[in-house]
């Protein structure tokens, strides 16, 4: 009985031998050639193997992804399983090594219990290890789910919470503190990427990600295609207008900014999106601040030194050995706050935001009337035929010519703006590849030929570090959206003009029923395209502009502008019957 005791403990501790025997299948088994046990013994002995096979499988996983821990070798494990890996698996692996700890002390008590008493019963190694067997199973069934389905990264996060969330106090204790052993693992990645911009996730295991985000292509464009009624834009299309941020496109504005966006299929469902979108935004401007060589005695920290604080509260929160998202939150809206705040700072006050929202205005929405006036008597020849290979240059040349007709003579601003024509067999990418800021216009089809000068017509603006971040690729865009609408109408009541010159130069001559069937029609245009124009630069864009200062001056916070600035482009991309198809066919076909 004695030597029967003593390789029970061997084979608990995972050390199989002659009665105690293993099966890859079927683990530890008493062997049943003995006939000196009762079947009561037996029965014990088969519940204690249970948490031995239990113990050997924990030990067999941990040694796989970590390679070091106590194990026995007479088992030939693999090194590693096709799909398993990661720090978030290791760390794991670490907390499940740390709970096996008072299974290993009880067993190592057990032993001296028996050296100095060898007449304690099977039954007493049975009452000693009791309080694992509720545990193990449990944590077992942990395990094999990250096994089955190769679950990596911070999902490990979300399935050790999720099970922790049980009715068992060992086991929710144990896996606590397993998950407490993941999340430092979290807070060492947030201190890399919120305080110094660095994305240090080799394995691509964190929420936060490199690259453009997955998903929601496809499905969009069909959304895009939809028709619009004329009572409004439906839900899915205003939120699209208000996600202007396209982070796939920022990329094209500078070469050294990187791209970034959220892996929502990493994100815990205990920390909101809310949340991971601060958290975002941070480590974005963050990194930005330090790749970028732009005036950095100007920039200063974005973080105002205080990093070291915000390092040491990040420890703190590795320290708890519970979660807690309002600790959580409160210490990203404080770090997420500095952040915002030092950016408007630079935006607004140093790089002068309300300038150059004055710029947009002025030439992306016309702001400078007389300009395009000229600009129109001066490249409508050029423009009313299809584009050639030096269009660009001779609108480039116009434009120039009227900017110094009005005296418009800015040196500092005239090199920021460039006209761009986008027609069959120019190579846009290149083209605007080398410029900062440029984007082409939208055509339904990248072979189509526009039919004139004017359908190919953009207008590119060289943003100036750091309102990059605001003014991005996709922004520029939609404003050009706007911009050929605003000149398209602009262009038609110039026209109609003209046409009433000529009927003022031709007036003393006797007309026919026809001539006054063309004036009278020409009115009807007149009035409404010019009614048109007065409610696009008075009710529109004067309006929402005005809103957009109001909202910016009474903010110090950078996410606030950018969401207002959002707010304000979608706006006139709403009001002015742009979304809405049919109306904008209809006066599309007027123009």
């Amino acid at each position: 009985l004695i030597k029967m005791i003593h390789e029970l403990l061997l084979a608990l501790s995972g050390y199989p031998g002659t009665i105690f025997t293993w099966n890859k299948r079927t683990g530890l088994q008493v062997s049943q050639d003995l006939p000196f046990l009762h079947p009561s013994e037996t029965s014990v002995l088969n519940r204690l193997c249970k948490l031995g096979s239990d113990y050997i499988r924990f030990t067999e996983f941990i040694e796989q992804h970590t390679g070091h821990v106590h194990q026995q070798e007479h088992h030939s494990i693999q090194t590693n399983q096709a799909g398993l890996n990661g720090v978030y698996l290791r760390a794991f692996c670490t907390g499940l090594d740390s709970m096996l700890q008072p299974y290993r002390q009880a067993l190592l008590d057990l032993e001296q219990e028996f050296l100095g008493d060898p007449h304690l019963s099977i039954s007493h190694v049975n009452y000693m290890l009791d309080q694992f067997q509720l545990l193990f199973p449990s944590v077992m069934v942990v395990v094999e789910t990250i096994k089955s389905q190769k679950i990596h990264g911070c999902q490990i996060l979300e399935t050790v919470y999720k099970h922790s969330c049980g009715g068992l106090p060992p086991v929710r204790m144990a896996l606590e503190k397993i998950l407490a052993v993941c999340h430092g693992v979290m807070y060492k990645q947030l201190a890399a990427w919120m305080l110094h911009g660095l994305l240090l996730d080799q394995s691509e295991e964190f929420y936060v990600k490199q690259g453009p985000s997955a998903g929601g292509a496809a499905a969009n464009q069909e959304e895009d295609e939809e028709d619009l009624g004329i009572g409004g834009l439906s839900g899915k299309q205003l939120k699209e207008l208000q996600d202007l941020r396209l982070i796939e496109e920022e990329n094209m504005l500078a070469p050294s900014l990187q791209q970034f966006s959220l892996r929502a299929e990493m994100l815990p469902s205990y920390v909101p999106i809310r949340v991971a979108e601060k958290i975002l935004f941070v480590g974005e401007s963050v990194q930005m601040f330090e790749n970028h060589n732009h005036s950095p005695s100007r920039a200063g920290s974005i973080l105002k030194h205080q990093e070291d604080m915000f390092a040491t509260e990040l420890h703190r929160l590795k320290q708890q050995p519970l979660f807690s998202l309002v600790d959580f939150e409160n210490l990203i809206d404080g770090i997420r706050s500095t952040v915002a705040e030092h950016l408007w700072t630079l935006m607004v006050e140093e790089s002068d935001l309300l300038g150059q929202l004055k710029i947009i205005k002025d030439f992306y929405l016309l702001g400078r009337g007389e300009l395009y006036q000229v600009f129109i008597d001066h490249a409508q020849h050029m423009l009313k035929t299809p584009p050639t290979a030096v269009t660009e240059h001779d609108v480039n040349v116009a434009f120039q010519q009227a900017a110094h007709k009005v005296l418009l003579d800015d040196d500092n601003l005239l090199p920021l703006l460039h006209l761009t024509i986008d027609y069959q067999g120019k190579e846009s990418k290149d083209a605007t590849g080398t410029r900062e800021g440029a984007t082409p216009p939208q055509e339904s089809s990248p072979r189509e030929v526009p039919p004139t000068g004017w359908a190919a017509l953009g207008l590119a603006y060289k943003v100036q570090w750091p309102l990059h971040i605001l003014f991005t690729p996709a922004v520029l865009e939609k404003y050009n959206v706007i911009f050929r609408y605003l000149l398209s109408v602009r262009r038609v009541q110039s026209e109609l003009q003209h046409c009433w010159a000529l009927q003022m130069q031709r007036k003393h001559l006797k007309s026919n029923q026809t001539d006054a069937v063309k004036w009278r029609l020409r009115n009807h245009m007149a009035f409404l395209v010019d009614n048109l124009q007065y409610y696009l630069q008075v009710d529109v864009l004067e309006s929402q502009f005005s809103q957009l200062l109001q909202q910016i001056n009474s903010t110090r916070d950078f996410e606030s502008i950018r969401l207002a600035h959002d707010h304000f482009l979608s706006n006139l991309l709403a009001q002015s019957f742009i979304l809405l198809k049919p109306v904008n066919d209809q006066i599309a076909m007027s123009l």
